[in-house]
């Protein structure tokens, strides 16, 4: 039995009230999510307890620290099925991707070569793409998109059409309309054409099992801000083949074996050679305790909650004329819609003033607007700890909630 209320006693930001006094219902968890008290105290007793630097000091305090990076990375390496020396502690999917476009892309990718992405993509798996393209002449080609979705169709069409793609990046689910690839197959199209496969799997990793092995991704990338923990803190899983052969990206304390007055350099092996200064010791530990949070839910128990969320409110907001859904079939707790002949970020304003949360605009997927049709859309995203009553509350004052105009002068 999924246990909701007790779920949600553990989150101090759902006590909260609204700049306006009204009870906060937060429907914007594909951006960020609350954090249950067993984060926030890990990472307090970290800075009453036992602060410290990691690798720097040859005392209790800084072993201590040592030792937690490293439970945490086997948390990690557990959660998503890969090896220890396969998780890099980044700062996020951002950070992630970043590394993977600079580090790989700058050493293997030339003139004419091929990258291959969506327009559905997020800006932190599109914009450094765009640049290596820009710095080493390769061409940024994009995958057709039918109905919002990526088909395994599609992919081998675009390696028909295209016979020099070295990599493919993808979201596993897309921010916007929720939809989910089959990574899988995908990941096999794509070694048996010779390509790497990256997988954004920022909003698919906090809410279904990711078995890194099983999917043979090259690389994975999430953060730990939507899964419950803290921001400013996320991991790249790599393939330690691949790790081993990349160049570093940052340069720092922490990350050499040694460098000497001939300049030169010798890195550790990874994933320490990309892990360079001083590491997010809070930020780290917060994410272990995210982690053992989420599984004492379960994940699959966390996706059907979502599920069950996202068709009851779509098969009321179903009825309503003037409502327009743009992800009717998603199998997520995203439902991305605008209401006629209103813009987005005006209805996302009047749900304000109801003490409701959602996110409008264009969600950095700026490409997006290509596939449906649409420069602007409101997305509803629910998680672990949203409850039918807030649902209810959303559906209620998307129907009933009256003249946008009286968003901009509620009390």
């Amino acid at each position: 039995m999924y246990k909701l209320d007790q779920i949600r006693a553990q989150f101090p930001m759902l006590n909260n009230k609204t700049m306006q006094g009204k009870p906060l219902v937060f429907l914007d968890n594909a951006s960020t999510t609350f954090k249950p008290q067993c984060v926030i105290d890990a990472m307090n007793e970290y800075y009453s307890e036992y602060t410290s630097n990691s690798h720097r000091g040859d005392y209790d305090l800084c072993y201590k620290v040592d030792q937690k990076i490293e439970e945490v990375r086997k948390k990690v390496a557990k959660f998503v099925n890969c090896e220890e020396n396969e998780v890099v502690f980044t700062s996020g999917d951002t950070d992630s991707l970043n590394l993977i476009a600079y580090s790989y892309g700058l050493d293997n990718f030339k003139k004419g070569d091929v990258i291959l992405i969506s327009q559905l993509e997020h800006a932190s798996n599109a914009l450094p793409w765009f640049r290596i393209a820009e710095l080493t002449g390769a061409i940024i080609k994009f995958v057709d998109v039918i109905d919002g979705r990526i088909t395994l169709k599609n992919v081998k069409k675009a390696f028909n059409d295209y016979k020099n793609i070295k990599l493919v990046s993808f979201a596993h689910v897309s921010n916007v309309l929720g939809y989910m690839i089959d990574a899988k197959a995908i990941a096999k199209i794509c070694h048996e054409n010779g390509a790497i496969f990256v997988l954004d799997g920022a909003q698919s990793v906090p809410h279904i099992k990711t078995d890194f092995k099983d999917l043979d991704a090259d690389f994975i990338t999430f953060s730990a801000h939507k899964m419950c923990g803290p921001t400013g803190i996320g991991a790249l899983i790599g393939k330690n083949e691949l790790l081993e052969k990349m160049s570093t990206f940052e340069t720092g304390g922490g990350m050499n074996i040694k460098f000497t007055s001939k300049v030169e350099m010798i890195p550790l092996p990874a994933p320490n050679k990309f892990e360079a200064g001083t590491l997010n010791v809070a930020g780290i530990i917060g994410f272990g305790a995210a982690i053992d949070f989420i599984e004492s839910i379960g994940l699959d128990n966390i996706h059907e909650h979502e599920v069950e969320l996202s068709k009851y409110a779509l098969s009321k907001l179903e009825k309503c004329d003037d409502i327009i859904i743009y992800n009717k079939n998603s199998n997520s707790g995203i439902i991305t819609f605008n209401r006629k002949n209103v813009f987005a970020q005006d209805e996302a304003t009047l749900l304000n003033s109801k003490g409701i949360a959602v996110r409008s605009g264009q969600h950095c997927a700026k490409m997006i607007d290509d596939v449906i049709d649409t420069i602007a859309t409101v997305r509803a995203s629910f998680y672990l700890y949203t409850s039918k009553e807030e649902v209810d509350i959303f559906i209620e004052n998307l129907i009933n909630g009256g003249d946008i105009l009286d968003a901009y002068f509620f009390n």
